[in-house]
């Protein structure tokens, strides 16, 4: 599967949909963290799209997931 084009703020929601919730904001930074214990930080740089690498990096080092687990997992909450 292909890595999706998404926004910041898109990705907070999602994140949040996942049990995320926003610990602070610095600048245009937002630093989030689950009941579980895993923590990311999102770029929020205007309205601008997640760079691929690091779309891929905070999906399989901070939320720990595969990269097609992430994608049908987007894509279940946008229907």
């Amino acid at each position: 599967m292909t890595l999706p084009v998404i926004k910041g703020r898109d990705l907070i929601t999602l994140l949040q949909s996942m049990g995320f919730e926003i610990v602070r904001t610095r600048g245009s930074h937002v630093r989030m963290r689950s009941a579980d214990g895993r923590v990311t930080t999102v770029p929020l740089h205007g309205n601008g799209d997640i760079p691929k690498g690091l779309l891929r990096k905070i999906i399989r080092e901070d939320l720990e997931m595969s990269i097609d687990e992430f994608v049908k997992y987007s894509s279940r909450l946008k229907k």
